[in-house]
């Protein structure tokens, strides 16, 4: 992913429909603990990895992605997320 610029992927996620767009880096081994947010996120990871689970499903199971993986999370649903030992920065869609 190194030839395309941190505008161009902050573009490409506006183009998915989200109006407010920013990168963010979590520093490695960072955690949120269970949470959810008042309207559909996207997260679109640019370097590293972040596991993540909703641990209200009844088979929650946590699932880690990696560079060039979307992430959608719905509005309202619980989720709890721990980053990699690399850390993780990706770009937000709100």
């Amino acid at each position: 992913m190194a030839s395309t610029s941190q505008h161009d992927y902050e573009s490409e996620v506006r183009s998915w429909g989200f109006g407010h767009v920013f990168t963010w880096t979590d520093r490695p081994n960072a955690h949120y603990p269970p949470h959810s947010h008042n309207g559909l996120t996207t997260h679109l990871i640019l370097k590293g990895q972040l596991t993540i689970t909703h641990p209200q499903d009844k088979d929650a199971e946590k699932k880690t992605y990696g560079v060039g993986d979307r992430i959608d999370v719905d509005a309202g649903r619980t989720h709890e997320v721990w980053i990699g030992p690399e850390g993780c920065t990706y770009v937000i869609g709100e």
